[in-house]
């Protein structure tokens, strides 16, 4: 069994991972305490980036649709995250059913950085978004 690691430590007044101008504890902070459900495929996308920072796995299986949920998350202990760009988005408002999220995530993997880029599918499932999958990036 292996043994994961802690969760890195983040108090509700820290400027929020995501980017937003809010802290934690008023953006992404109160999805993940389940006080309020993401309006949008950006804010859930945002708010699933802040989720891995802080290594929040309940979160992240709870926003993640159950045909393409995994049975866990397998955080590296190696990773960093470091910041997220959001590139563009389509549909994902409050009167759509789905929607995607061009972003990109920074991070550093044992020191070394790195990025991933990711076009995210999103869809509501029950009234809530969830993620459901990324979208094939170009050749």
């Amino acid at each position: 069994m292996s043994r994961r690691k802690p969760p890195p430590a983040l108090s509700p007044a820290a400027a929020c991972p995501c980017g937003l101008s809010a802290t934690y504890g008023d953006c992404c902070g109160r999805f993940h305490r389940g006080e309020a459900a993401a309006p949008t495929a950006e804010r859930l996308m945002r708010s699933r980036y802040s989720a891995f920072v802080v290594r929040d796995e309940a979160y992240l299986l709870r926003s993640w649709h159950p045909q393409t949920r995994p049975a866990a998350v397998d955080f590296d202990p190696g990773l960093r995250w470091q910041r997220l760009e959001v590139h563009a988005t389509t549909e994902g408002g409050p009167f759509h059913r789905e929607g995607t999220v061009d972003f990109s995530a920074h991070f550093t993997d044992d020191g070394t950085p790195d990025v991933l880029r990711e076009h995210s599918r999103f869809v509501r499932v029950d009234g809530a978004w969830v993620y459901l999958d990324a979208l094939p990036t170009g050749p």
